[in-house]
């Protein structure tokens, strides 16, 4: 018999199963990982209020197999934003061709720019590991 995330076994016994971070998470979830390649020499800015933002092209590539079973290679270029005491990491060792593991949130935002808006869609920087 089967109840909410509880198996009784044939002799009484009781199996729990699932997770509770998964019953948790199910309500919400943005989550980012990604390993690959420095693929544009990083831009810093320093907003009005004193924050600074390091932002950069961050390259992963994937290999999958077509309809006729032959191997094809595909290159995925995503928009980095990284805040704070990650700033500092790719100001001072932040080199095309880096490889590196990010671990953070996908963002969107709009900005205007001389009159038109424009959407962009970035990975935030939660955790960042030189490989």
């Amino acid at each position: 018999m089967r109840t909410s995330n509880h198996l009784t076994t044939p002799d009484g016994g009781v199996v729990r199963y699932g997770s509770s971070f998964l019953e948790e998470s199910k309500r919400h979830m943005n989550h980012v990982n990604l390993i690959g390649k420095l693929a544009s020499h990083p831009r810093f800015y320093e907003l009005p209020n004193g924050r600074k933002v390091a932002q950069f092209i961050m390259s992963t590539n994937e290999v999958y197999l077509d309809e006729k079973g032959e191997t094809k290679r595909k290159s995925n270029q995503h928009r980095i934003a990284a805040w704070g005491k990650w700033v500092q990491v790719i100001e001072q060792l932040g080199n095309v061709g880096m490889e590196l593991a990010i671990e953070g949130k996908l963002t969107s935002r709009f900005y205007d720019r001389s009159g038109e808006k424009h959407f962009i869609s970035e990975v935030e920087v939660n955790d960042l590991i030189i490989l």
